[in-house]
């Protein structure tokens, strides 16, 4: 399979990951009428796993299409972006095989360009005490992602080496 076929394959997968990762757990916020989900992790991990095209792909897609789908279709466009931008900043990491240090950097990097755009979209839409209010939630949800991602990815390559070696 061509390499670009096969990246467009993943990041099909990983999109629709983040759409069911993001809806499966959500809480709602309703001074902003937004809500925190667990979505960021899979778009850190997928960012991880497919560098920075792929992961801008699967977390502004995918986190746009389950605003769309749980009833917050008013943040798709925001989110699009938002998320977009973090799959792209957290990509960054694997970009010419970084070291854990400077990895952990973008992923951080990427959680808080998640906290601000939304603070910054929130502020417009709904001012600055519904943002501030938003705050603590965004940052538990960036910041669970920034701890999650590396372990889960580092589970998930150590896996998929076991397996390589058993097949040989």
């Amino acid at each position: 399979m061509k390499e670009s076929t096969k990246g467009m394959v993943y990041a099909a997968l990983a999109t629709a990951c983040v759409t069911v990762v993001t809806m499966s757990l959500q809480v709602p916020v309703p001074q902003t009428r937004g809500y925190i989900n667990l979505g960021d992790a899979a778009i850190m991990v997928f960012a991880l796993l497919l560098g920075r095209k792929w992961g801008a792909v699967a977390g502004g897609v995918g986190s746009a299409l389950a605003d769309v789908l749980t009833g917050y279709a008013h943040w798709a466009p925001f989110t699009l972006i938002i998320k977009g931008l973090e799959g792209f900043i957290a990509g960054h990491a694997t970009h010419r095989n970084k070291g854990l240090p400077i990895q952990f950097l973008f992923l951080l990097l990427a959680g808080c360009e998640m906290v601000a755009g939304y603070f910054v979209s929130e502020v417009a839409m709904y001012g600055l005490g519904a943002a501030l209010a938003e705050l603590p939630g965004n940052f538990l949800q960036a910041g669970s992602a920034v701890i999650i991602a590396p372990l889960l990815v580092t589970a998930i390559l150590k896996t998929e080496k076991a397996l390589m070696h058993h097949r040989t």
